[in-house]
């Protein structure tokens, strides 16, 4: 019988020394505010991106630890796919033992993730701690999508744009029927991505019913008619849908398409990389409406109270004008900064000198001179996406 017992301690032993989460500390959704307060020993922030974000963000985050060693010691950070996002999230929070702090998303993540309720509320919860940036006003219109369970950290007006090779396409098509018709008449050689995994995928999707006058933008149910149909017809000339934008920038840069579906941002980064060559070209059509884009912070249920203070601490230096003029970056989420009174000379000289070389001088007049619309609410833009997977190229996404 002792033997017994020496077994059964041992092992509860060894179990203990598996580790729960937080050092068997009870899995709390949203800490109380008043124990959201800064740690007395720095923490290690695990930061999940789905957007690409880090790219414009990771040397602001850099920044702040380096600035702030007392609240911060280390920063992990992840990469997975926004589809991906959801199920890991409420995964870890199921089991009570969550190992993400800070997720970095577009609003697919953001939608996914608001529709299954994993996000802390942050201004419901915490309004005197978060922060309360000086938005530029489309930015302040992406902010509501969140709900309060976001911050936009960076904005662009996205698209969307066509880009083509100058060499094969002469003559590009300038509105939405010149677009189906050069389609069909040089079939495989247009490309989009899944919308449900890209930017300008998703952007093409939302932005079609103002191209194409449906009875309602804002409806992909009953308003979209002639986008599904169009959408139907046009994907009769594609080969496969990529599950990834920089796959359809791979194969327009190596001559396998010769107009793929873009924005500022994947215009001018890839030429900036040698991804696509310099001189190739872009277009917008007849009657288009900038369909906005954001990045979200968002900051899954679990994460202790010591570590949210961090995190919006560390997000009210990320929206600052100086940190913020990183994110011009090269172009990437051009222009990229979301608050008011940043300017591009405030930017890296190398930043500086990527836009001013791969820049397009008819942006500023495109974006001055189009409407711009918030992308659907995060319960209208999942409909969006799973019909389109359904109906139109779910069985032809093809992963890289």
């Amino acid at each position: 019988m002792r033997h017994s017992r020496l077994a059964v301690l041992a092992l509860a032993g060894l179990l203990a020394a598996c580790g729960a989460p937080d050092q068997g500390k009870a899995f709390v959704p949203e800490p109380p505010a008043a124990d959201v307060v800064m740690p007395s020993e720095p923490v290690t922030l695990n930061i999940v991106d789905v957007a690409g974000n880090l790219q414009l963000t990771q040397q602001i985050f850099e920044n702040y630890k380096a600035q702030h060693p007392k609240a911060v010691s280390k920063i992990t950070y992840t990469k997975v796919t926004a589809p991906e996002l959801a199920g890991k999230v409420k995964a870890q929070q199921d089991a009570g033992r969550l190992d993400i702090d800070l997720v970095l998303t577009g609003t697919d993540g953001l939608s996914a993730g608001l529709e299954q309720n994993l996000w802390v509320d942050l201004q419901g919860r915490y309004a005197d701690k978060t922060p309360k940036p000086d938005y530029l006003e489309p930015a302040a219109k992406m902010a509501e999508l969140a709900q309060g369970r976001g911050v936009v950290v960076t904005y662009y007006p996205s698209g969307p744009l066509i880009e083509y090779n100058p060499a094969t396409v002469p003559n590009p098509p300038k509105t939405a029927e010149e677009l189906l018709a050069w389609a069909k008449a040089h079939p495989k050689k247009l490309e989009y991505a899944r919308p449900a995994n890209s930017g300008p995928g998703r952007t093409f999707l939302m932005g079609l019913p103002y191209i194409l006058k449906d009875s309602d933008p804002k409806d992909p149910v009953n308003g979209w008619s002639k986008t599904w149909r169009y959408l139907k017809d046009l994907g009769q000339t594609i080969e496969y849908y990529p599950s990834k934008t920089s796959q359809t920038m791979s194969e327009l840069g190596d001559g396998t398409r010769d107009i793929v579906i873009t924005t500022t941002g994947w215009d001018i980064n890839p030429r900036v990389l040698g991804q696509v060559p310099k001189d190739y070209r872009v277009q917008s059509l007849e009657g288009f409406t900038w369909v906005t884009d954001a990045h979200y912070a968002v900051v899954p249920k679990g994460v202790s109270g010591a570590k949210l203070a961090v995190i919006l601490d560390l997000l009210k230096f990320a929206l600052t004008p100086q940190q913020q003029a990183i994110t011009y970056d090269k172009g990437y989420f051009y222009p990229g900064p979301a608050v008011q009174g940043v300017t591009l000379g405030m930017a890296p000289p190398d930043s500086q000198q990527a836009i001013r070389e791969y820049g397009r001088p008819e942006y500023d007049r495109l974006i001055e001179d189009n409407p711009k619309a918030v992308p659907l609410d995060a319960k209208l833009m999942v409909t969006a996406f799973d019909t389109w997977d359904k109906e139109i190229g779910g069985d032809k996404v093809k992963t890289s």
